[in-house]
């Protein structure tokens, strides 16, 4: 995994404040952990579903011909589907596997699966390639 970009991405405050850690950049794919604990509960006592959204959200971005190979890249489509409620103590894995990449659009889909290999949820996002001198 490249070193500097993991930093990065561990600086970055929204995930921090997460806990979201990454686990491993590749060529087809990404994967980033959380370990679900009281700041990420919902009122019944189950992960709330923000955090997984996140977490198939993030780990879009970072399979290693995206972001770490320096593309500037925005969400432009994002569907969650949710199986399996996830609670407090478990470890969940965000493993996002890059569909298509294009000179516009990347595609990707995503499984959210808890320490049990138990799917938690699923999803696929569209992103779209920025110009390179777009901030």
């Amino acid at each position: 995994m490249n070193m500097h970009i993991n930093e990065q991405v561990q600086n970055i405050p929204f995930l921090k404040t997460l806990g979201v850690a990454v686990k491993e950049i590749a060529e087809e794919h990404a994967e980033m952990t959380v370990t679900i604990d009281d700041r990420h509960l919902n009122y019944m006592g189950t992960v709330h579903g923000g955090l997984i959204s996140t977490l198939i959200d993030t780990v879009c971005f970072f399979p290693r011909p995206l972001i770490p190979s320096g593309l500037k890249l925005t969400t432009v489509d994002l569907n969650v589907s949710y199986v399996r409620s996830a609670r407090n103590g478990d470890s969940l894995v965000a493993r996002s596997e890059l569909l298509h990449l294009g000179c516009r659009t990347a595609r990707l889909s995503v499984k959210v699966t808890d320490q049990n290999q138990s799917l938690i949820a699923y999803g696929t996002a569209t992103l779209m390639v920025l110009p390179q001198n777009t901030v």
